[in-house]
């Protein structure tokens, strides 16, 4: 019987380490989420690390196929993705969502509703798609099928470092909301703000990155 080729799960959960990022995303999980209530915030942890596996595990082993025949590149699928985060960014800069936060609030208590009915799912986008499931963990994952996941230990190894990643952005996602709200309201907002101008940033790359892709393909 073969054994599972450690080399392989190695470079697996480190590809998957930068391009997930799970350091870098819980943050920005925990400004998209803060005001929200405790309950809430575990849904939203759980849902979007389990939508960014089915995306993942999906374009495994359909994403060339799909893209393919929608005739659809790596690179227009990265540059779409920044454009969407750069509104996102927006909204976290000028404390837009803030706002609406607080005026569904309002509108949900004047309706006599649960106010747990005003917390925002954010957990297929931006935390999903394309936070945690993005070009970048997409692009690795159909590489490494291509390469590596001709046989069962191959994926085995495969999906074992993505699962490790999964799974460490599960974890912090969970403890980094309590930490936020011990910062205070204040400090809170300047994280979102300073927090939302990397997430401009980001997406500025990904929107580069894909516009250059495209022409050096062209």
């Amino acid at each position: 019987m073969d054994a599972l080729d450690l080399t392989l799960l190695t470079a697996s959960f480190v590809t998957f380490f930068v391009v997930i990022d799970p350091i870098g995303v819980a943050p920005i999980f925990a400004a998209l989420t803060n005001g929200s209530t405790p309950a809430h915030r575990r849904i939203m942890a759980i849902k979007s690390v389990l939508i960014a596996s089915g995306v993942l595990i999906a374009f495994a082993y359909g994403g060339e196929w799909l893209l393919g025949a929608l005739h659809i590149s790596l690179d227009a699928f990265r540059a779409a993705g920044g454009v969407l985060l750069f509104l996102i960014a927006l909204d976290m800069i000028f404390e837009k969502r803030t706002e609406r936060r607080e005026e569904r609030a309002e509108k949900m208590a004047g309706e006599d509703h649960d106010i747990e009915g005003t917390n925002e799912d954010i957990s297929v986008f931006p935390m999903a798609i394309p936070m945690m499931a993005g070009p970048g963990a997409i692009a690795s994952i159909m590489l490494f099928m291509s390469a590596d996941g001709g046989s069962a230990l191959g994926q085995v190894a495969i999906f074992g470092g993505l699962a490790a990643n999964l799974l460490l952005c599960l974890v912090i996602f969970l403890a980094i909301g309590p930490v936020m709200k011990l910062l205070g309201d204040t400090l809170a907002a300047m994280i979102t703000r300073i927090l939302g101008v990397i997430l401009a940033a980001l997406a500025a790359q990904f929107i580069f990155d894909g516009i250059a892709g495209a022409l050096l393909a062209g």
